[in-house]
């Protein structure tokens, strides 16, 4: 009877871990899917042969700028973008063990865009254009990205600081997150004020989140840094499960949770600080993504953590395309649409929160 029982508990898991790994192989196909459609989209529509032409090399002049130039980096972006946000906003949901917690939630991306803003109005990091098209050029990547992670750290500090020191409660984290929050803006206002009408126009329009902007040597930077940061949360993905089930588990486990929690918010932070210093703030991506690979796979990070990578690259370009082609050729900001989504939300799971007290 054993052999029959071990075999049973094998084939279940077997068909476990195939589930789960047929989730997340389908998401990745349908962000291929949307991704050929997102090149053939837009103010100048392009027939599906055309695109591949383009892609395979193939094309000259107008084509190939619209494909290479414009497209393909901005879907590779949103693809990009989307991943690293949704991995870091997962890693802090477990970390921090707050369901409401993600990079835009707790205020680290607001810092992050004061740091980029001091950089580009104070150090010069970046060309301030007066067209919409190209708001803000960034001139130094590395200057702006280091400016942007201080400001995202400083944030995070008072987050572990009121998370480990004071153990606040998950709702009144997140008012902390609100409260952070609105200090970097307001001080991001006070750099607006002394600034020139020309250059707070473009930062206004860049605090809106913007896949447009984005050129290929900012896309390597972004993709090395969000790769880098998704090897790293896989390796200690069996760091998160065990604290899933508590600190005092996790310890037990041999789990050194002082570190882990450090060294995963330091690394998230640095995910949202390059995102939002080269696309500016794009919201609750990082919260949206895991909650809804959480509720359809669980909390096995092992699976939850590239499931809500493939969700967040997903959901952000399908909000970037919609913002491009729903009053095309007026091209809406991708932070506006990801917030339309978000909210409801982070309302229902900061209320559910409540109704548990």
């Amino acid at each position: 009877m054993r052999p029959a029982v071990g075999g049973n508990l094998a084939e279940g898991y077997v068909k476990y871990t195939q589930r789960k790994a047929v989730v997340i192989a389908l998401l990745v196909c349908a962000t291929l899917a949307l991704a050929l459609y997102a090149l053939n989209a837009g103010s100048a529509p392009l027939p599906p042969a055309q695109v591949l032409q383009a892609l395979l090399g193939r094309a000259e002049g107008r084509l190939h700028v619209i494909v290479w130039q414009i497209r393909l980096p901005r879907v590779l972006g949103a693809v990009v973008a989307g991943a690293g946000l949704a991995v870091a906003g997962c890693a802090m949901q477990n970390l921090l063990r707050n369901p409401l917690a993600s990079p835009f939630t707790l205020g680290v991306s607001q810092g992050a865009a004061f740091g980029a803003a001091v950089a580009i109005i104070s150090f010069g990091a970046g060309s301030i254009q007066s067209t919409s098209a190209d708001a803000v050029i960034i001139d130094h990547p590395y200057l702006v990205s280091a400016a942007a992670f201080g400001g995202a750290m400083a944030a995070t500090v008072v987050i572990l600081f009121l998370a480990r020191v004071k153990e606040v409660s998950p709702e009144a984290m997140v008012l902390a997150g609100v409260a952070l929050g609105s200090l970097f803006s307001a001080a991001t206002t006070l750099l607006q004020y002394f600034a020139q009408e020309v250059q707070v126009a473009s930062l206004v329009f860049w605090t809106f989140g913007d896949l447009g902007r984005l050129s290929w040597w900012e896309l390597e930077i972004m993709a090395a840094v969000v790769g880098g940061a998704w090897l790293y949360f896989l390796a200690h993905r069996w760091d998160y499960n065990a604290l899933d089930g508590g600190e005092e588990a996790a310890k037990a486990l041999g789990v050194e949770v002082e570190k882990v929690r450090l060294n995963g918010m330091f690394v998230a932070s640095l995910v949202t600080a390059v995102a939002v210093a080269f696309l500016g703030i794009i919201g609750f991506i990082g919260l949206v993504a895991p909650h809804m690979m959480r509720r359809l796979l669980g909390g096995d990070h092992r699976f939850l953590l590239p499931a809500a990578s493939a969700m967040g690259g997903l959901l952000l370009l399908a909000a970037d395309t919609l913002g491009r082609t729903v009053i095309a050729p007026v091209v809406l900001p991708v932070g506006a649409i990801t917030s339309f989504m978000g909210a409801p939300l982070f309302l229902y799971l900061l209320a559910r929160g409540y109704s548990r007290k």
